[in-house]
């Protein structure tokens, strides 16, 4: 639960808002200063705005929309959010502040822009989705837009500031409150470069071609703890008809497991709209959508309890921006529910982590498959009864 409540000079009651159903912990809140700078810095446009004519992107659980909703009476307003725990997180914020039917869930796509003449942004760290957010703006929106935007300072770059002036003729930085800082923008360049996402690029060494949209983690790279675990496909659950791919990102582990075994049908499932659709990218590129399913989908919340033979992860050891242990403990907590007895989950993760006890106990027998001098691949096995997880050295 957010610490805060109403802040002075915008009317809104954050201490309404929760993470849930994204990771909730003492250090991490569902608002902070930029969001409090974007109201602020938009609220004469904001007063004057017409229903639908107001585009929010990057709102994390509900800050942006549902102030603008709730202090300026908006309605028809169309958000972005590339992490679905931040939609569902939205969705119910607005519940709780009753406020539910004052916005739209929208792609990052045309749709989202068209003829936006107020867009709130919340800044990315990614210069790549800064750049493919900002040409759907400058291409999309109303010529008379006006974006206010703004992000952590220790976050911003003085390049972000070169990618946004390609884009557009005015980027009018503010001063700095609480460490974060407003950004201004408007003027869309019409003649700036056209969007070049998802992005391509091929790894020989693999024989693959990764896709990446802008918000992709990594963009076109391969991990280096994906690579390792790479190593460890053949002996991956050989019978396995079907594979999840958890967290798939630009769609590497996805498309590995498809080449080296095809007959196996794969899922990837991830999140975020932007490693979704480049995951789906990849496999059309790759000549594997035909084996490939990619699925926004929440820590598995879709699937069915003992539906699944085999799942791949690489976990993330952060939240947002947060370094955190939270995501990687919801992560082995989903594959164990959808785990079939005899199920197998592959997990890579960084030396230090040691995560061996929290999988033993979560999922099932454990052991060490590999290690090398960064990372640790281990293979957990669901029980085939309903007896206490153990943990094998």
């Amino acid at each position: 639960m957010e610490q805060n409540s109403s802040v002075e000079g915008i009317g809104f009651d954050f201490g309404l808002l929760r993470r849930y159903p994204d990771i909730e912990a003492a250090n991490l809140f569902a608002h902070d200063a930029s969001d409090e700078l974007i109201l602020r810095e938009a609220s004469a446009a904001l007063a004057v705005a017409e229903a639908g004519t107001v585009t929010i992107v990057g709102d994390r659980y509900g800050a942006l929309t549902l102030a603008a909703a709730g202090v300026h009476g908006l309605a028809g307003l169309r958000v972005h959010q590339d992490g679905l725990s931040g939609e569902l997180a939205l969705a119910a914020n607005a519940e709780r502040a009753e406020l539910t039917g004052t916005f739209a869930s929208m792609t990052l796509a045309a749709g989202l822009l068209d003829g936006a003449e107020v867009v709130l942004w919340q800044l990315p760290r990614s210069l790549d989705e800064i750049a493919e957010v900002a040409n759907l703006i400058r291409a999309h929106a109303s010529p008379d837009v006006r974006v206010f935007a703004a992000g952590r300072v220790k976050h911003m770059t003085l390049a972000m500031n070169s990618v946004l002036a390609e884009r557009f003729s005015q980027v009018v930085p503010g001063r700095a409150w609480r460490k974060s800082r407003p950004l201004q923008l408007s003027g869309p360049l019409k003649e700036a470069p056209a969007s070049s996402f998802p992005r391509t690029e091929h790894h020989p060494d693999l024989d693959l071609w990764l896709c990446a949209h802008g918000a992709t983690f990594g963009g076109t790279k391969v991990d280096v703890g994906t690579r390792f675990l790479l190593e460890f496909i053949p002996d991956m659950r050989p019978d396995a008809a079907t594979a999840i791919d958890l967290g798939a990102g630009n769609g590497t582990i996805a498309a590995a497991l498809a080449m080296a075994r095809p007959g196996l049908r794969v899922i990837a499932t991830d999140q975020s709209a932007a490693a979704v659709a480049s995951t789906a990218a990849t496999a059309l590129a790759n000549g594997l959508s035909g084996q490939i399913e990619a699925v926004r989908d929440d820590a598995l919340g879709s699937f069915a309890p003992a539906s699944a033979e085999l799942i791949v992860l690489n976990p993330p050891f952060h939240v947002g921006a947060t370094v955190h242990a939270g995501i990687a403990l919801k992560l082995f907590a989903a594959a164990a529910r959808v785990l079939a007895p005899g199920g197998e989950l592959w997990c890579v993760y960084n030396r230090h982590l040691e995560y061996k006890a929290a999988l033993g106990k979560t999922v099932g027998p454990t052991r060490v498959a590999g290690r090398n001098s960064k990372f640790t691949v281990t293979v957990s096995t669901k029980p085939a009864t309903t007896e206490p997880a153990g943990i094998k050295s």
